[in-house]
């Protein structure tokens, strides 16, 4: 545990570097703090932040740079943050100005993100949270060869060839059917794999197409995103080196960039922040994510996301991030 005038000292450390994205020396944090303690203290306590890991100083007498455990420590520190009333406001007059248009919307949520945050902005098409089951029909086309028809909750339809062991009459496959849609209907594929209900073998084969062509529904590939704010993260001092921008514009192009940076799970409709070494793939090692999700969780669900360097104002991004997040689901809810 930091003692308070260790937090005090990290937290001014953080201020600094991110408004001015240079290492900040000890003298000057001594006098913008109202601490009332000697400079040789304040080196002391800084000495004790770099050896537990939140700064990062390049020799004994150089300036403080955060690191991602000082990061994390800040983000932790923000307590009920959120956006003034008259940036609620300017949002809320913006986007009842736009017609009633979900793409109008999700472009014009990257734009103001962007602008807002100084940084990258990502903003996901929604999608359903999860295909469900909602009927199906079995269509003999030889003797052991079926066609399945799947028709999925929201008007979705797949189909796969599947060929049992012995020939199966039609109206044998009609009772199939009419059985397995009985027992399926409005369940996912793991609640249609864990479902106990006796199952011929022909039945059993059949469960398996379907959760199949499910976890292959699941699995498609995001539509492209929203993106705005590649210029401002292009400006920032961290990506003046070509290598640290082109892995990213990589991702951009071959639309893998959403894949990498959602996380496995987004809990609630709450910014999760992730932080440099944080990150599951190295690309975004120098990269810190602040992404919430929007929408309806019974029928689809988007994301709303800002990519930029660890050095990130993160009292901002955050309350920024929330609340956009929270105009898309209420315009959402309107559509549906």
């Amino acid at each position: 545990m930091l003692s308070t005038r260790a937090e005090t000292i990290l937290n001014l450390i953080v201020s600094r570097y991110i408004d001015q994205a240079v290492p900040v020396p000890s003298q000057d944090i001594a006098q913008e703090s109202a601490l009332g303690v000697s400079p040789a203290t304040i080196r002391n306590e800084m000495a004790r932040l770099e050896h537990e890991g939140y700064i990062l100083r390049a020799h004994h007498s150089a300036g403080s740079v955060p690191s991602d455990k000082g990061y994390r420590f800040h983000v932790e520190s923000l307590k009920d943050i959120s956006l003034s009333e008259s940036e609620q406001r300017f949002f809320s007059h913006v986007f009842h100005q736009v017609e009633r248009d979900l793409e109008k919307w999700l472009s014009l949520a990257a734009t103001l993100l962007a602008q807002q945050a100084q940084n990258m902005a990502v903003v996901t098409t929604p999608r359903p949270t999860g295909c469900r089951f909602k009927h199906m029909e079995l269509l003999s086309l030889q003797d052991t060869l079926t066609l399945v028809v799947l028709v999925l909750h929201g008007a979705k339809v797949k189909e796969q060839l599947i060929t049992f062991d012995e020939a199966i009459l039609q109206s044998s496959l009609t009772v199939i059917a009419n059985k397995l849609s009985a027992a399926f209907s409005g369940l996912n594929r793991e609640q249609i794999a864990e479902k106990e209900s006796y199952l011929s073998p022909a039945e059993e084969q059949i469960r398996e197409i379907l959760s199949r062509m499910m976890q292959d529904e699941d699995e498609q590939e995001y539509e492209a995103p929203y993106l705005d704010g590649f210029h401002f993260m292009l400006s920032q001092p961290e990506f003046t080196r070509s290598d640290r921008m082109r892995s990213l514009m990589e991702l951009v192009e071959k639309r893998r960039l959403i894949k990498t940076i959602l996380p496995k799970e987004l809990e609630s409709q709450k910014a999760t922040v992730i932080i440099g070494m944080e990150n599951e793939d190295e690309t975004f090692h120098n990269y810190s994510i602040v992404i919430s999700k929007y929408g309806i969780s019974t029928e689809a669900v988007g994301t709303v996301c800002v990519l930029g360097p660890t050095r990130m104002p993160y009292g901002h991004t955050i309350p920024t991030v929330n609340y956009l997040s929270k105009i898309l689901s209420e315009l959402m809810s309107g559509l549906y």
